[in-house]
């Protein structure tokens, strides 16, 4: 193995440990001027711009960052949380067994995310109306409705279930697409956490990186206007239009 890549990945891992620290230490700062969600939303945002400075990660965004309604995306992984979270002050749905993760479950707990377990029919109800709560306040809320993560070549069929909050609350929906690059080559595969992948190969694999580019990409935001299945056809549609538009210009 490459000396450079175990010495790099050596290296941010020990800075990923201080900015956990320092971002644990200084959790009680963002809520003296804030409520406790808006406060948990910011600290969110601070500790993901940081986790991707460590990464070398470089992000930039097409479109206007949306400013409340529902988000729907792609999901290639974990890194996806953070580049949206950079950009966009808002909550994340996550599957329930993130909360269980070492460490970054807690994370994901502090930084108000909505948990939700995609197998319990009878819980749906219940977790519409936690998705529903943030979005009548004006608070962007970040699904990913695929259920799972790809390697980002394409886009999974959309479970249709959770939409149902943007209904019921009248909020915008806004279709996104999350894309990864290297030296003008898609990268997607390379930073995606699918499959029977593990979380720390994974992400020694990912800091061992010299650094990679990630493109968040946003579509028309609108009124939903159809039922929750018929929402996730379009918005399925949409997604994988802007997706692909991404992945041309990189072959």
């Amino acid at each position: 193995m490459n000396s450079l890549r175990v010495l790099r990945a050596a290296g941010r891992f020990l800075l990923l440990i201080l900015v956990i620290f320092c971002g644990v230490a200084i959790y009680p700062a963002f809520f003296f001027k804030k409520n406790t969600l808006e406060g948990k939303i910011a600290w969110m945002q601070w500790m993901a711009r940081r986790f991707l400075w460590i990464m070398n990660a470089r992000v930039s965004v097409e479109q206007p960052v949306p400013e409340r309604g529902l988000i729907v995306s792609n999901h290639l992984g974990y890194v996806d949380i953070l580049v949206i979270g950079s950009l966009c002050p808002a909550l994340f749905v996550a599957k329930s067994d993130v909360q269980n993760w070492p460490v970054f479950g807690a994370l994901t707990k502090m930084s108000g995310t909505l948990f939700v377990n995609r197998t319990a029919r009878s819980a749906v109800a219940q977790q519409v109306n936690w998705i529903a709560v943030p979005l009548n306040a004006g608070i962007p809320v970040v699904l990913f409705p695929e259920g799972t993560s790809s390697d980002g070549t394409g886009v999974l069929p959309f479970r249709s279930s959770l939409l149902e909050a943007a209904l019921e609350t009248k909020s915008i929906i806004t279709p996104a697409a999350i894309s990864y690059s290297s030296e003008q080559k898609n990268a997607g595969p390379e930073i995606a956490y699918w499959g029977e992948m593990t979380l720390l190969p994974h992400l020694f694999s990912l800091f061992a990186r010299p650094g990679f580019e990630a493109l968040l990409s946003f579509g028309e935001s609108r009124i939903p206007t159809g039922n929750r299945k018929e929402e996730a056809v379009t918005l399925h549609t949409e997604v994988s239009r802007i997706l692909e538009s991404k992945l041309l210009r990189l072959d």
